[in-house]
């Protein structure tokens, strides 16, 4: 009998009866093949011993355990034979990992049965890893670390030599690097005069410190994941993985050589790439995508963004504010991407041409010419329209990413993909083989690090538990130019697509107290709520720390507050997060300061 079924009576009341196959079976197995008599008083022993081993995998106090054994003792019963009190420990995850040699001990005595696994364990081998993982990006090594926390054998395999994948080492973190220091260059250069600090007039930059402390940043938290795999019992292969079937998978090491790793649940988490702009090869020199630009050796004199989304935003706002000439062309006619709501992204847009940044909105581009000393870069209207050629030192290709599933060995597995080469999932991230589940960049959602993660946890959850939880409704977006932009929920396109009826509430910065002393007051916080419940459904934020404070706006969302609740909940002054207080009470009555 396996623990599933064991936990299926269990659950469905019939204990007594998953009780008696389980004793059943031990006598059976266990006591006959090793010579021992299975005695009334000894099935007493052993029966209160399942049951407080039950009782302790499900969170009892451990220290029952012990007092369990000494509790038989003392009511005269049979002590409880010492092998099946270390297998009862090991097969619970109670026995320490320390204890090696037991658990080899165990292994090698072959008619040790195989029937109840109080733990989740779900290794059927000495061999077989409970999970093993392919990426170990942000979903990969989530997940990894959360599989180890719940007591499973897991191996993480990352072909790149560190883990993080895309956000930690040429994305998310050493953009926020280079987009920080570079403001506080600009701050200085342009936004002291009127705070009274004077004799700055010469301020320079070092960019290769720049980018020095970029670096640092980013190996200081990839060598902290591969801390957290030791601290949590993770095998990390530094290497290639591909299927060879259904439960192996072959590892081209990086230093050289094969392995191979067998695994009873997969998951495949090996993100995304840059999506490549057709007739301009990629050289990460002068037609470079986000990982070229965030380590470039010298500032271009000018640089041409294809694409108006968050990265090519963001990337070439560090440019911008370090004297290049920055240009962004962009097929729609608003920047910030769909999800953006659209005042907010007019407002966005406002402040970044102030800061010098040229936009050609509602402009495709046709082609390139990287031949000469400048690339040469033809664009017309979207619509249709006469035709240019503008020119860059430097072109960022910035249209968006794209599944990252090459050499993965998926046709070995008859994996199936849809039409933009995304894994197919259920809503339990499991693939058409349904022990390999599939979870971030490589599959449906948005491209966003913290949704990987939630998808990791929730995978391994389903593994472990049975049942896990994400709310895609409830997936900030954050975009980290100045001032940043930041929104989760519904926006208003959204909302008349769907024939919803809303109301909505604003309150600007320029009213807010903080706001004022810190002389930082573009922006605003925009609120949509429900006319007839008052239930949010979502909130738009442009000003500073938007980023910091959409955490507020999640959490409402994710329990279903209204604007009043919102309003009506005591907020520190003065403090920007005040403006979102007085946006909710714009939106179900009135704002005070405003």
């Amino acid at each position: 009998m396996d623990i599933c079924s064991w936990a299926r009576q269990i659950a469905s009341g019939s204990r007594e009866e998953a009780l008696s196959e389980i004793l059943q079976y031990m006598q059976l197995e266990f006591f006959h093949s090793n010579n021992m008599v299975f005695s009334p008083e000894l099935e007493v022993s052993v029966r209160s011993w399942i049951l407080t081993v039950g009782e302790v995998d499900r969170g009892v106090d451990r220290k029952k355990l012990w007092h369990s054994e000494i509790f038989l003792l003392k009511q005269n019963l049979p002590p409880l034979p010492r092998r099946l009190f270390e297998f009862t420990m090991l097969s619970s995850r109670i026995m320490p990992r320390a204890a090696a040699p037991v658990r080899s001990a165990l292994k090698a005595h072959t008619n040790l049965p195989r029937f109840v696994q109080f733990s989740r364990a779900y290794a059927s081998s000495a061999d077989e890893k409970d999970l093993v993982i392919i990426g170990g990006g942000v979903a990969g090594y989530v997940a990894a670390i959360k599989a180890g926390q719940e007591g499973l054998k897991v191996t993480c395999i990352e072909k790149r030599g560190v883990l993080g994948g895309t956000c930690l080492n040429v994305g998310c973190i050493p953009s926020k690097s280079l987009l920080n220091n570079s403001h506080m260059y600009h701050a200085i250069k342009h936004d002291t005069k009127q705070r009274g600090i004077v004799g700055v007039e010469g301020v320079s930059f070092d960019l290769a410190k720049m980018m020095k402390a970029k670096d640092t940043s980013v190996t200081s938290l990839t060598n902290g994941i591969e801390f957290l795999f030791k601290k949590n019992g993770v095998e990390y292969l530094k290497g290639a993985g591909s299927f060879v079937n259904e439960h192996e998978i072959k590892v081209d090491l990086n230093d050289g050589g094969e392995t191979s790793v067998s695994g009873k649940n997969i998951i495949i988490a090996t993100g995304s790439e840059a999506t490549p702009f057709p007739g301009l090869e990629i050289d990460e020199q002068r037609v470079i995508t986000s990982t070229g630009a965030l380590s470039l050796e010298k500032v271009p004199e000018s640089m041409v963004v294809i694409g108006g989304g968050i990265i090519g935003l963001e990337m070439g706002s560090v440019w911008s504010r370090l004297g290049s000439k920055v240009t962004v062309v962009e097929f729609l006619n608003q920047i910030g991407g769909p999800g953006m709501d659209a005042e907010i992204s007019k407002a966005s847009l406002k402040t970044l041409k102030k800061q010098g940044i040229d936009f050609k909105l509602g402009t495709k581009v046709l082609g390139g010419d990287p031949s000469g000393d400048k690339i040469k870069l033809q664009v017309d209207a979207a619509k249709g329209g006469k035709e240019e050629t503008i020119e860059a030192d430097v072109v960022l290709v910035a249209i968006g990413r794209r599944p990252y599933t090459a050499g993965l060995g998926l046709e070995n597995i008859g994996m199936e993909l849809d039409e933009r080469s995304r894994v197919i999932i259920d809503q339990e991230y499991r693939t058409k083989v349904p022990h390999i589940r599939c979870i971030g960049d490589v599959t449906f959602g948005p491209m966003l690090a913290h949704k990987a993660e939630e998808e990791a946890v929730a995978a391994v959850e389903y593994i472990s538990k049975g049942y896990g939880h994400v709310n895609y409704g409830v997936i900030p977006s954050v975009m980290y130019t100045y001032p940043e932009v930041a929104w989760v929920g519904q926006n208003e396109a959204e909302l008349k697509a769907s024939d919803t009826a809303y109301r909505i509430g604003t309150f600007p910065f320029s009213a807010n107290s903080r706001a004022k002393t810190n002389l930082d007051t573009e922006g605003m916080v925009k609120i949509i709520a429900c006319p007839e419940t008052d239930r949010l459904l979502g909130v738009h934020i442009i000003g500073p720390n938007a980023g910091e404070m959409i955490a507020e706006a999640a959490l409402a969302l994710e329990y279903g507050a209204s604007s009043e609740d919102i309003a009506r909940t005591c907020h520190a002054h003065p403090t920007l997060s005040e403006a979102f207080k007085e946006a909710a009470m714009a939106t179900y009555s009135k704002a005070i300061h405003f």
